[in-house]
């Protein structure tokens, strides 16, 4: 069995959101044999038309912890033998039949590469010396792979084990949170448990891709891009310039923005109020789409003339780098 997970617990906006996400799901894989879950606290406030077709996991208010806590309990409300976690910010592009396909046989997994040095939310040859490890996987949290275990169990035991040493580790926090990603990595790298390489396409953010996205849910469509060098929004650490991944990662701040918001509502009117995608995409387009394109247009014509007059604001940095 083969299931998909994710949690949407307290304000209606997490539940919007993951409620977007299985509308998406449902889009690309209702003809497979993967279940689609949400772990929530609030059951009442889901979709009439995604409870028609969805399994939900009831929890209590705080029983798995808050802030990114509640991630390093997937092992215990993992409801099949394979499970895929996708943070509920998440949108689905097509088929999650090749994620399953790439990570059957890890005990626990996720998209990434290895590093043994350089800064990731701590100095990581540091972190490492002192957990024991020679290098760990880095990974976007949103997505997270576990096959039911004992292996599975004494990793995610282990990350649980660390999360109160998160700062006597040397590990900086996320949003005055320990970051489950730091933890899951040690424990990962404790139990020898590999990630599946990063194409790039598995999972993307636009984070690691800053430039422009192109995204079309009822078309199976993403596209991200990362400018080339010597962009100013050049990531340097993504090698990728150009990917389509199966998943968007919007990492919570651009689910608030286009392209998300325009999808988003496409799935609400088809899914919920039963109009046409072609009805659904025109109302979307007039509502959100076209607003922001014109707004966007003018601000990047006045843009010169602003830094003329009062010179360039200074870039923020993300919680997440």
């Amino acid at each position: 069995m083969k299931s998909v997970l994710t949690l949407a617990v307290g304000k209606q906006l997490y539940i919007d959101m993951a409620v977007a996400l299985a509308r998406s799901f449902y889009l690309w894989n209702k003809e497979t044999d993967i279940d689609f879950y949400i772990a929530t606290d609030n059951k009442q406030l889901i979709a009439a038309d995604v409870l028609e077709w969805t399994k939900v996991i009831e929890l209590r208010p705080g029983e798995l912890g808050e802030g990114f806590s509640p991630k390093l309990h997937l092992d215990k409300i993992a409801p099949t033998e394979k499970t895929l976690f996708i943070d509920s910010d998440c949108l689905i592009v097509s088929s999650l039949l090749p994620l399953f396909e790439k990570m059957e046989g890890k005990a626990v997994s996720v998209v990434g590469t290895y590093i043994n040095e350089g800064e990731w939310f701590g100095d990581v040859k540091s972190v490492c010396q002192k957990v024991g490890v020679n290098k760990i996987p880095k990974f976007n949290g949103g997505l997270y792979y576990l096959e039911k275990s004992e292996i599975a169990t004494k990793v995610y035991q282990k990350a649980r084990e660390m999360e109160p040493q998160y700062d006597a580790i040397g590990l900086a926090r996320l949003r005055n949170k320990p970051n489950d990603e730091l933890l899951m990595a040690l424990a990962m790298a404790v139990y020898k448990q590999t990630p599946l390489e990063d194409t790039g396409n598995y999972m993307n953010d636009p984070l690691a891709c800053p430039g422009k996205m192109k995204l079309d849910v009822f078309k199976g469509f993403s596209q991200l891009e990362n400018p080339s060098f010597p962009h100013p929004e050049h990531q340097p650490w993504n090698p990728n310039h150009i990917v389509n991944p199966i998943v968007v990662h919007f990492l919570g701040y651009y689910t608030n923005k286009y392209p998300y918001t325009t999808e988003a509502l496409k799935l609400k009117l088809v899914f919920e109020k039963k109009y046409s995608v072609a009805f659904a995409s025109l109302i979307a387009a007039l509502k959100i789409t076209i607003p922001f394109l014109v707004a966007d247009s003018l601000k990047n014509t006045f843009r010169p003339i602003y830094h003329t007059f009062f010179g360039y604001r200074k870039i923020k940095i993300s919680e997440r780098v």
